[in-house]
């Protein structure tokens, strides 16, 4: 290997999205002043922040630079009438709604062309079951296929059981679950067919710290009544987002450490380093930081399936450097993922075969083969992953990759082409890469 943990780089990893707006509902749900500190500063957090204030909760900034936010929630659902829009942002399409059940009002979400493609249906049906009055969300279709607009008429959520299909996202859970404290009678909650069980877990470890009490036995997750108490909050570095940095150490041969990612993270993506280690990098997790040294595209090594289902937000950044490794290398478990922004199975296939790659694909499933990237210009799909995880690809092949839609990363981390430029100055992060 060509670096040690001494030499490694220190990335700048922003903020977990995903701690991020579970924190920012966790507490508007709860009685009292929160404050959010380091928390992501994105178009996907910017738009849960701002729907969370068109319900009427304030949130406001605290200190310079966005660098803590101070969430002042009421202790119960919201109270007024109000039309909330969730942007691109499909934690807000699944999180609110739950929560604005709990409350008293009409409230209509909507957003964007692309959010209002992404399913919905699990979601508004359990909240029909629960009582709610709901119109939208796929009404009637059972397929999961569309959902926003969608409108809430409230009166408030007595809870009780209810089975929930949780195979196209674990979101539709954790939104009922959030809002489980705040039903007068709680929640107990049979999950079917759950993916992404990594998520439910951070759900589950947020929602005790903001004071909840929450049992799970036979597959069966009850939350109690009684609310939530207002707790300050430190938001970890984005797991998801440090896949790409890891990954661009693995082909560099370089080694960068992520500080704030340690073994007790709450993000199940974390165990992405774990694909890396099979591929032949060095990785260390300690108790506050995990560092990665790769051994340069000519020592990756394929030849592995690994099952991705849980943390199918990081299979797109092996797939797009698995051309580099010297055996083909499958990943499985992922259907879930052709619901994203983008059917980003189909994605990835798609832009590795106009970069001269072998890639088959399956309902649940993609194979790419080892190859040498020829020049192309990638198709992101306006989803930040997509574009993220060819930039890799694109570091370990200067001026072969560029991407038609560079800015799209702002969804999740605004700063990341100036980030990969300095953690791998050697390796001449292309300005031809972010090039329109």
């Amino acid at each position: 290997m060509t670096g040690t943990v001494q030499e490694a780089a220190v990335a700048r990893i922003p903020g977990s999205k995903s701690i991020t707006n579970r924190a920012l509902l966790l507490a508007a749900a709860a009685r009292g002043a929160t404050v959010l500190r380091a928390p992501l500063v994105s178009e996907d957090t910017l738009a849960f922040r701002t729907a969370l204030t068109a319900l009427g909760i304030p949130v406001r900034t605290v200190g310079e630079d966005d660098a803590s936010w101070e969430i002042t929630g009421s202790g119960r659902g919201p109270r007024s009438d109000a039309r909330v829009w969730c942007a691109d942002a499909g934690t807000a399409a699944r999180f609110l709604p739950p929560f604005a059940a709990t409350g008293h009002g009409t409230f209509v979400f909507d957003g964007s062309g692309q959010l209002r493609a992404r399913p919905l249906a699990p979601l508004a049906d359990a909240l029909r079951r629960l009582g709610a009055g709901v119109e939208g969300g796929g009404e009637g279709r059972g397929d999961g296929e569309g959902g926003l607009p969608l409108t809430v008429r409230a009166e408030g959520l007595a809870g009780g059981r209810i089975a929930l299909d949780s195979s196209l996202s674990s979101q539709y859970l954790t939104g009922l679950l959030m809002a489980a404290p705040l039903m007068t009678e709680g929640l107990a909650v049979e999950a079917r067919a759950l993916v992404s069980r990594p998520y439910i877990d951070m759900t589950l470890a947020l929602m005790r710290h903001f004071g909840a009490e929450t049992t799970e036995r036979d597959g069966v997750i009850t939350v109690a009544p009684g609310g939530y108490r207002a707790a300050g909050l430190a938001v970890e570095p984005d797991a998801s987002t440090a896949s790409y940095v890891f990954a661009a150490a693995a082909v560099t041969g370089t080694a960068v450490t992520v500080p704030g990612l340690g073994r007790h993270s709450l993000q199940g993506d974390l165990r992405f380093v774990e694909a890396l280690r099979r591929a032949g990098a060095g990785v260390e997790i300690g108790e506050s930081a995990t560092t990665v040294t790769g051994t340069g595209s000519a020592g990756l090594r394929g030849g592995f399936t690994v099952d991705m289902g849980e943390i199918s937000d990081t299979f797109m950044t092996l797939a797009a450097i698995a051309p580099l490794a010297d055996a083909p290398v499958t990943i499985t478990g992922i259907a879930h993922a052709r619901l994203k922004e983008s059917d980003r199975i189909a994605a990835v296939a798609e832009n590795l075969r106009s970069c001269g790659i072998r890639a088959d694909e399956g309902p649940d499933r993609i194979t790419v083969h080892p190859g040498t990237p020829r020049p192309a210009r990638i198709t992101c799909r306006r989803d930040h992953r997509i574009a993220m995880a060819f930039s890799v690809l694109g570091l370990a092949a200067p001026g072969v990759i560029t991407l038609d839609d560079p800015a799209c990363v702002a969804k999740t981390f605004p700063g990341f082409h100036a980030e990969m430029a300095r953690l791998f100055p050697r390796s001449g992060y292309p300005e031809a890469l972010v090039a329109r």
